[in-house]
């Protein structure tokens, strides 16, 4: 079995996925990593070379949402044809963890960001990107799925080392326990402690807007100039996107980093306990109110109220806690009335189906 594992094991394929997978019932399938997606097609790594890869009818056909499709990051079991050369996926296997969000726009259904990720590193810069209730947003997310979250904070030549102690103490003051690293991609201070974080065999991801320099650091990961960068707009200090899709590169030093493309528009939804790990004061004062079903709005013996009217919580943080509390539950609602909906019509297509086969 070992032997089975070894060129997957350097592409992050560990004890917790071997303990899920049983070698003897892949069916003559291999397993491989997908480390690019394009639409209707994917590329995929068995550790010695990357394959362009499509799904098998049946895991098409089967699919029922968006999370049934492969990730960047996942692993799956495929066939390779033409002398490898090319691959058919059939499964994708058990997640370890998996990132998504709400599809932007209207439509309320989950986008997939990246599977199977160890560490997510939140990029912001120093300038006018710095924003705690992004960061909060953010966190939400990534304590959902059950991810390490690291905040990076670049272009710290910008700013004096006062100015950015102070900004590293806001983020501490509501985030005791995340780690924060500035950095700066010009002239390379903090870099050394940024590769630092980077363990052989774990499975980083970039989060953040575009223009805070995501796509830089990678290059300086990397150790060479892969990936093209774009200059961000002087008027709004807004970047404009580089990165387009999502990969996943192995660095010399054996972790991986996925890129992913700078999000404007960052919905949420399903995040319960994404929200109890990033407000864990809020959840520890809720336990202290006189109504267990306390909506930490307007009821009489709230804790949460109290606190907030002594200063312990910021009232920024707190109007943030109840947007994303909201936003999370009307998207759920609307997304489980969209289930019931297609359900429904499935249903009717398959007894308009079998009443012509009937017919016949």
């Amino acid at each position: 079995m070992k032997k089975f594992f070894d060129n997957i094991k350097k592409l992050g394929f560990g004890e917790w996925f071997q303990d899920k997978t049983d070698p003897d019932k892949l069916n003559g399938l291999e397993i491989a990593r997908v480390i690019a997606v394009h639409k209707d097609s994917y590329v995929i790594t068995n550790g010695e070379n990357d394959i362009f890869a499509e799904l098998v009818g049946k895991l098409l056909y089967n699919a029922d949402s968006p999370l049934d499709y492969p990730a960047v990051g996942d692993w799956v079991c495929a066939h390779f044809h033409d002398k490898g050369t090319a691959a058919v996926i059939h499964e994708v296997l058990p997640r370890k963890s998996l990132l998504k969000r709400k599809t932007s726009g209207k439509k309320i259904d989950f986008q997939l960001i990246a599977a199977n990720i160890d560490t997510a590193f939140i990029v912001q810069s120093l300038d006018a990107n710095y924003n705690l209730r992004r960061l909060e947003r953010y966190l939400v997310m990534i304590y959902e799925s059950n991810i390490q979250p690291i905040v990076l904070l670049s272009k710290s030549d910008l700013m004096a080392s006062e100015e950015i102690e102070t900004k590293i103490s806001a983020i501490k003051q509501i985030m005791p326990n995340v780690q924060v690293q500035p950095f700066s991609n010009e002239n390379g201070s903090g870099m050394e402690r940024v590769k630092d974080l980077l363990t052989s065999g774990q499975t980083y991801c970039l989060l953040g807007s575009s223009g805070v320099g995501k796509t830089t650091l990678l290059n300086n990961l990397i150790g060479e100039f892969l990936f093209e960068t774009k200059t961000i707009r002087e008027k709004d200090g807004k970047g404009r996107h580089t990165t387009t899709q999502r990969h996943l590169i192995r660095l010399k030093c054996g972790a991986m980093v996925i890129d992913n493309p700078g999000m404007r528009e960052f919905g949420i939804f399903s995040v319960e306990s994404g929200l109890n790990e990033a407000f864990s004061e809020i959840m520890e004062l809720s336990k202290q109110c006189k109504f267990k079903d306390c909506t930490h709005v307007n009821e009489k013996g709230c804790a949460v109220l109290a606190a907030i009217e002594e200063g312990k919580i910021p009232e920024k943080r707190y109007q943030n806690y109840l947007k994303m509390n909201r936003e999370s539950m009307y998207n759920e609602m609307s997304y489980l009335d969209k289930r019931k909906k297609d359900k429904a019509f499935c249903k009717m297509c398959k007894s308009v189906m079998k009443h012509k086969k009937n017919k016949r």
